[in-house]
């Protein structure tokens, strides 16, 4: 059997959304982390799966993974 180059990797992907406060004044004041140190690999025919609760950060991983 031979072995094959992943198709997707996700090494370590972290996303943090910025907590502002002021009215007109804007400053950074913390972070939310959506997505923090997630890691994995897709082969050539391997499906994967995001499974879990409601705001845990599917969909940011997703958007960040697809750069969007």
């Amino acid at each position: 059997m031979t072995e094959t180059q992943p198709l997707v990797v996700v090494d370590k992907l972290k996303k943090y959304f910025p907590v502002t406060s002021g009215m007109v004044f804007q400053r950074k004041t913390g972070s939310v982390r959506a997505v923090d140190g997630i890691s994995f690999s897709i082969a050539k025919g391997e499906t994967l799966g995001l499974v879990g609760e409601s705001g845990c950060g599917k969909t940011a991983a997703g958007r960040t993974i697809l750069n969007l």
